[in-house]
């Protein structure tokens, strides 16, 4: 664990775990969240040989809260720091939902860094809102009200995510773990409210698709099709034909986070995908 500071004086916390001469994954977390939310991938790999790198984006969890820079420009050229700090070029980069679209725009932005592979999990690209060229995106009103949420009552609003979409817990039959929904609750509240708030445009307006069509390299693009968060047919079904060599794989049932409650499946495809 430590920290790099940024051109612009940002310091950036990041977990690098493994032998220096493995091959290096490196992840990316989703809204509002934190590296921790790795922890299940982290281990996994780790214990199949890899070198596994994950970072806090600027203003959540340990990094710092700034109040400026949060958009994907910046969260790429982050990651560039983070990457150029620990000398991990060429290393696979796996990300999750807006940490999906940070993947996607840092291999897009930074070419000199010769990234083999990559996998984006229920991920943002090519665009969330709602325009007239995107006319199956969410309304914009939806991103607004996320933000009015959160200005209200962060704390209550961190907690009925994570209790009810995120995971699919407000499915009939499901069995929340109310572990998964307080770790949820607590990388959040850790962040800048002020990045989170912003965060929000990040996420929902930046625009991925040329990033998607100058991508050359093997993208495997994995997304439940009972997402709550990030609707599938707008997002993974859309991304994967973008890409030049995307694979899509569809998971009949599963919810946004995923990598969490379904970590078992999650982290075998992966396996495959980057050992293959």
């Amino acid at each position: 664990m430590g920290y790099v500071t940024t051109k612009d004086g940002v310091e950036i916390f990041y977990k690098d775990w493994g032998p220096r001469d493995a091959q290096v994954i490196h992840f990316h977390h989703g809204w509002p969240l934190s590296a921790d939310d790795w922890d299940a991938q982290m281990l996994f790999f780790l214990a199949n040989g890899f070198r596994v790198v994950a970072h806090d984006r600027r203003g959540h969890g340990r990094s710092s809260q700034v109040w400026d820079g949060h958009d994907m420009d910046h969260y790429a050229d982050d990651v560039a720091a983070v990457v150029q700090h620990l000398g991990t070029q060429g290393a696979v980069h796996v990300g999750h939902s807006t940490g999906g679209g940070e993947v996607v725009h840092y291999i897009a932005r930074h070419r000199e860094d010769p990234v083999p592979k990559a996998a984006i999990i229920a991920a943002v690209p090519p665009l969330m809102v709602k325009t007239a060229s995107n006319p199956g995106g969410l309304p914009k009103d939806v991103f607004d009200d996320l933000q009015a949420q959160l200005a209200a009552n962060r704390a209550q609003f961190y907690h009925d995510i994570p209790a009810g979409p995120f995971y699919g817990y407000n499915r009939p039959g499901a069995k929340p773990s109310e572990g998964i929904i307080w770790n949820w609750w607590r990388q959040g509240m850790m962040g800048c409210a002020k990045a989170h708030y912003d965060g929000i445009v990040a996420f929902s307006q930046t625009d991925f698709t040329e990033d998607l069509k100058n991508i050359a390299i093997p993208v495997l693009v994995m997304h439940g099709d009972d997402d709550q968060i990030v609707p599938y047919e707008n997002s993974g079904l859309l991304s994967a034909k973008l890409l030049q060599n995307g694979t899509l794989k569809t998971y009949s049932g599963f919810p946004h986070g995923m990598p969490t409650t379904q970590a078992d499946t999650i982290n075998a495809d992966l396996l495959a995908f980057i050992r293959g």
